[in-house]
């Protein structure tokens, strides 16, 4: 997979690229993830990308042309890959949407500035708008990280170990149960017995409590669409949602 991104604050993303998960994705030949400074695709002195909006109003609106011939220059390079604009606006990020992005053959994301892109760019060069949560950031770049982080740990290889994805929080739409590790004891608070009795049924039965448990007091609304048992659904689910 590609990703590549669009800024005028390339220099954000290095950090990123160089740790963690997103590091040895690159270097296990799983992804390539590139940063591009957008001023590259101005012509005057100045690298100007912003202009005051038509209609007045606050702020500076990210001008067209920039956008444009950087997405022109950029898809040269084939496969054309997915435009996808980092805003408010946009649909949220979920797990199922992360995982179609993480199905992509490549992706090119857009970091808006200011008080946004021109309209244009939006109606005529992004095929996709990402959001990643009901509030405004500074700028696109944020998103865009918190995005690559979850599509590049989706990919076959990225994580040590395959099952790690599908006891995550939000995988099955429950919420993850409890971790614990040594000592046994610490400061009083000891780990559960079920968890050193070595009885891997009375474990899973146990996590899969803990998960519905937790899932019902913080984010009852992910029980509607969770894929759950009768007898969990009973047990569960609000009455109400039952219908």
């Amino acid at each position: 997979m590609r990703i590549d991104i669009l800024t005028i604050f390339p220099e954000i993303f290095a950090g990123l690229f160089q740790v963690g998960i997103a590091r040895r994705a690159q270097e296990a030949g799983l992804v390539t993830l590139a940063a591009y400074d957008l001023r590259e695709w101005t012509d005057d002195k100045h690298r100007s990308v912003d202009d005051a909006p038509y209609g007045g109003g606050a702020g500076m609106v990210m001008q067209p042309e920039p956008w444009f011939r950087a997405l022109e220059a950029l898809r040269a390079d084939a496969p054309p890959g997915r435009a996808t604009l980092l805003t408010p606006q946009g649909r949220v990020l979920t797990r199922n949407v992360t995982r179609e992005l993480a199905a992509e053959e490549r992706l090119i994301l857009l970091c808006g500035r200011y008080e946004g892109v021109d309209e244009r760019v939006r109606e005529h060069l992004v095929d996709d708008e990402i959001s990643i949560g009901d509030y405004v950031l500074s700028g696109g770049e944020v998103a865009a990280m918190v995005l690559v982080e979850a599509i590049v740990r989706l990919l076959p290889g990225a994580l040590g170990a395959a099952e790690s994805l599908a006891e995550e929080s939000h995988e099955g739409g429950l919420l993850e149960y409890p971790h614990y590790t040594r000592p046994p004891d610490f400061r009083g608070w000891r780990v559960p017995d079920v968890l050193l009795g070595g009885n891997h049924g009375a474990i899973a039965k146990w996590r899969r409590e803990q998960q519905l448990d937790r899932t019902a007091a913080r984010r009852p609304d992910l029980l509607e669409k969770a894929d759950l048992t009768p007898q969990e659904r009973r047990r569960w689910l609000p009455a109400s949602a039952e219908g």
